[in-house]
Formats: structure tokens, C-alpha cells, sequence
């Protein structure tokens, strides 16, 4: 099965949220997306504050949208190009299906 959208699946901290949002806003190829707060959970302590190794998770925003397969590679070198060294972590997975009901 060829997949032709593909979703992506980025989580940065709170402080990048509205950084995040304008950078998603100007990429018009984008069919819109969604942002809902997460806790994010690792066993590794590295950059956590002593109150989120003490809860085990750490506040941080999510955002999912589709994407064309043609335009992976290029929304991919815009967000490494104006993120990088934020830590922020991302995902790419084909979608099999998706619609409006």
C-alpha cells in the first residue's frame, strides 16, 4: 500500500508553544493542525527540573497535523532550520486513512 499523507507528531516545551504556532501558520501546505498539552514521561533526568524528577513527567505541548508525502522533506528542514537545539522531539507516521464525517 503506497501512502500518499502522512501524520506528524511534534512535542517541544511550553516555552516554544507560539514559536511553533507561527511556524506552523506559514507553512501553507499544511491542512491545518492541533496543539493539547501532554505530560511527557522518560527514565533519563537530563534537563528536568527537581520538582518534574520528583512527579516523573515534564509539561510539554503537542502538535499533529497531516501532511502530503511530497511535502515531508521540506516542512522537516523548516522546523530542524528554526528549532534546532530545542529538544524538541518529532514523529512521522503514514496514514492509512483519514476523512471528515
Amino acid at each position: 500500500m503506497t501512502h500518499e499523507a502522512y501524520l506528524i507528531t511534534i512535542n517541544v516545551s511550553p516555552a516554544l508553544e507560539e514559536a511553533m504556532v507561527d511556524c506552523l501558520l506559514t507553512f501553507e501546505t499544511a491542512q491545518g493542525f492541533s496543539s493539547f498539552p501532554i505530560n511527557a514521561h522518560d527514565h533519563r533526568n537530563q534537563g528536568l527540573s527537581i520538582a518534574e524528577q520528583v512527579t516523573g513527567r515534564q509539561r510539554k505541548i503537542r502538535f499533529q497535523m497531516y501532511i502530503d508525502k511530497e511535502d515531508v522533506s521540506a516542512f522537516l528542514s523548516k522546523i530542524k532550520a528554526n528549532f534546532a537545539g530545542t529538544g524538541l522531539h518529532y514523529w512521522v507516521v503514514p496514514v492509512q486513512e483519514h476523512g471528515e464525517i
